[in-house]
């Protein structure tokens, strides 16, 4: 193996803090990557790693010399993809939104790798904002307002939110006219993965966002758990518009407040800051951007 290998396998150790789980994402033996991580810390004369017995940790100089190889080998693939005019190939690791996925993602996911055959996907499904790095992904495509200064977000799409009730839910308590009217309401509770807190319902009012607690008597972590609560009854949801349409159409759901409606949910690909944005991940940014483009319930900004 060249130099280069060299790079990629430590970047791979220093990001996933294993020795084994770099071998299995490179689908190399273990022994090749402990004897490479040895070579190359004998040729350049410093330790790069700290071994425990449960975790690997980069040393201050591996740390200094982890941010040179990342650039580096960035640099190099980016200059030799734009002079050989190819398409990007290798490995890519995504983690999609569960709900994102299944309606805008997976129907044309063919076309993607049509287009790029030299690309090989692997794809996770997860609400949680997962550790890029640690967890050794390349990007995720998620909604909602992110709050994370070491992922850098494209933004994809915003799609139109609504606050929705079952007519059983709007039978007992009533249909609301204006947010005052909503002292005599509950909500489904939704508990963000990224802090642990339930989130309150958003309100357009004169151009500014009014968000709103409401009691509720059920919590929930996730998308599917939200909506199937709304539809038992237990509550006030707001959801984008595109995930509870066939509900609304057979008349299991219904739009309230019309005239104060959530704003709109931004859908973003995020990927780590420490990382020059590889060829990979821009292609299925892009591809990902023209699939929601024209996607029904998105809205311009």
């Amino acid at each position: 193996m060249d130099r280069f290998q060299e790079m990629q396998v430590f970047i791979r150790v220093a990001d996933r803090q294993s020795f084994t789980a770099a071998a299995e994402d490179l689908r190399i033996p273990r022994a090749t990557v402990t004897n490479l991580i040895k070579r190359l810390e004998l040729r350049i004369g410093v330790r790069l790693l700290e071994r425990t017995t449960r975790q690997v940790r980069l040393t201050h100089d591996g740390e200094a010399y982890y941010h040179r190889c990342v650039r580096l080998l960035a640099d190099l693939e980016e200059t030799e993809t734009s002079f050989r005019d190819a398409k990007p190939k290798g490995l890519l690791r995504v983690n999609l939104q569960g709900t994102l996925a299944k309606h805008f993602v997976m129907p044309a996911l063919g076309d993607f790798l049509a287009q790029y055959p030299d690309i090989t996907l692997h794809l996770g499904e997860d609400d949680r904002l997962v550790d890029l790095v640690r967890e050794g992904v390349d990007c995720v495509l998620r909604a909602g307002s992110l709050q994370d200064s070491s992922m850098i977000a494209r933004r994809v799409a915003r799609m139109e939110q609504v606050t929705v009730a079952s007519p059983a839910y709007l039978q007992r308590y009533g249909v609301p006219l204006d947010l005052e009217a909503l002292r005599s309401h509950v909500a489904v509770s939704y508990v963000s993965s990224a802090t642990g807190k339930p989130m309150g319902l958003d309100f357009m009012l004169n151009d500014e966002v009014i968000e709103i607690d409401l009691p509720a008597i059920v919590s929930v972590t996730g998308a599917d758990l939200y909506t199937g609560a709304a539809l038992s009854g237990l509550g006030l949801v707001q959801v984008p518009r595109y995930r509870i349409e066939q509900e609304l159409a057979e008349g299991r759901l219904t739009i309230v407040l019309p005239g104060f409606a959530p704003p709109p949910m931004p859908v973003s690909v995020l990927y780590p800051q420490s990382r020059q944005l590889s060829s990979r991940v821009r292609v299925f940014a892009q591809w990902l951007g023209k699939r929601f483009e024209n996607a029904p319930y998105t809205v311009g900004d």
